[in-house]
């Protein structure tokens, strides 16, 4: 399968093209802020590279969180667009699937927790079993409550909450399995997942599981006046 996969969920802006297991072409930029201004050109840059035509592909893959409000719009949208003018389908990868995948690949004899900051001492957070059956649905927690919830399946942790995990585990548990701190998911494994992905259950759609910090101040707005 050919295919491109996006992903601007958190601290990176990264695209890949992958034909089956090979990759075709990669680029990749660690950024916190900025990715509306970086994608594009990176994709640019990406098709010149492989002399992409994106009718060529069989499919486009995307994160869709949970992650940054605004850096998941981003992603989703060029997906879209791109899906929409080649005649493609697009699926949609949450970014704690793509953290757990290496790991499981790798190992599937030892459960494994992704977890992503939140911030205000509260994680996004799913946990797996060994053969990456969902143990833990994905869910919104307090980092005490998620750290108490895990400990007991001694896991291994990985994402960019992994430390902040690891500092409030119980000390009447046993220590996690392994701790991988990463910024971001493997672009690589978005699109190895996004190629066994079922478009009809895995659209391109924010995956939220918190409302934005951000929100309309309903009471403060300026009450219309009556023209003289």
């Amino acid at each position: 399968m050919r295919i491109l996969a996006i992903d601007t969920a958190l601290e990176a802006c990264s695209v890949v093209l992958m034909d089956g297991d090979d990759i075709v072409a990669r680029e990749h930029e660690a950024m916190a802020r900025g990715h509306a201004e970086a994608l594009m050109p990176m994709i640019a840059r990406l098709r010149e590279q492989a002399s992409l035509d994106f009718t060529t592909l069989d499919r486009i893959a995307v994160t869709v969180g949970p992650g940054s409000f605004t850096g998941l719009r981003v992603g989703i949208a060029a997906a879209r667009g791109i899906g929409l003018a080649a005649g493609k389908p697009v699926v949609g990868i949450t970014t704690l699937a793509a953290f757990a995948a290496p790991l499981i690949a790798a190992d599937t004899s030892t459960p494994v927790v992704a977890a992503i900051d939140a911030r205000h001492d509260h994680v996004y957070l799913q946990a797996f079993d060994g053969n990456g059956a969902t143990r833990i649905k994905p869910v919104f927690i307090s980092v005490a409550d998620a750290a108490r919830r895990i400990a007991p399946y001694a896991p291994r942790l990985v994402g960019n909450a992994a430390q902040i995990l690891a500092a409030a585990w119980p000390a009447v548990e046993a220590a996690p399995a392994a701790v991988k701190y990463r910024t971001a998911p493997s672009i690589d494994w978005v699109a190895r997942l996004g190629t066994v992905a079922d478009p009809t259950t895995t659209p391109p759609k924010p995956f939220y599981l918190k409302p934005a910090d951000a929100q309309p101040q309903s009471a403060a707005h300026i009450p219309l006046q009556a023209a003289p």
